[in-house]
């Protein structure tokens, strides 16, 4: 059984426009930010309100900036697709590049991290209860997943579904992600609306 079918979603709801090779498509590195600054400052503000000082973080789908508040001590491992921008991230101690569409299992043992992070990335998931499920896995027991997305992507490495839906929509795509892989005490947070500059949801859930 394919994940959409999994799911309940169109037979094609994963393919993508773009179908040469993701690791191809972001071999050059793009030092730039997808959200704008006040959408910035609310994400790291909401991981302000999450994380705890020595937590163990994965920061995936990250590149040469994590958006973690500054003054938090935390232990962050880096995953990515482009090794130039993930060695540019001064907070990652250890980082690793991988395409999770070809192969979605994590090198991570089981309960290693506090924390998964997971900025403007979930929309080019292409077998993503296979990740969320890996993701529950290497969380401790309690251990949190926030998946924040805003109106921007590079369409045509966007899954088909994700471009169809609304902001509203995505986020319930999400929510149900979440619960095919077992998580629980699923929300879904508007940390800025948009009205003067980007909008940006996060959807948080506990292992």
């Amino acid at each position: 059984m394919s994940e959409a079918e999994e799911l309940g979603l169109p037979e094609h709801a994963f393919d993508k426009q773009d179908c040469e090779a993701d690791l191809d498509f972001y071999s050059a590195p793009r030092l730039v930010t997808h959200i704008d600054d006040a959408a910035v400052a609310a994400l790291t503000h909401h991981y302000a309100s999450l994380l705890t000082p020595g937590d163990r973080v994965l920061d995936l789908m990250s590149s040469w900036v994590s958006h973690l508040p500054p003054d938090l001590a935390l232990d962050v491992v880096g995953h990515g697709m482009n090794a130039d921008e993930l060695g540019a991230n001064p907070r990652l101690g250890r980082w690793f590049v991988q395409d999770l569409n070809r192969d979605p299992v994590l090198a991570e043992p089981d309960a290693a991290f506090d924390a998964v992070l997971i900025c403007v990335g979930v929309q080019y998931l292409q077998r993503p209860v296979s990740v969320f499920r890996e993701l529950r896995r290497v969380l401790r027991p309690g251990g949190v997943i926030v998946a924040s997305y805003s109106n921007r992507c590079f369409p045509t490495k966007a899954v088909a579904i994700w471009r169809h839906l609304d902001m509203e929509g995505q986020a319930a795509l999400i929510r149900l992600y979440c619960e095919r892989a077992g998580f629980g005490d699923i929300r879904a947070l508007v940390l800025a609306d948009g009205r003067s500059g980007d909008p940006l949801i996060a959807v948080d859930a506990r292992a």
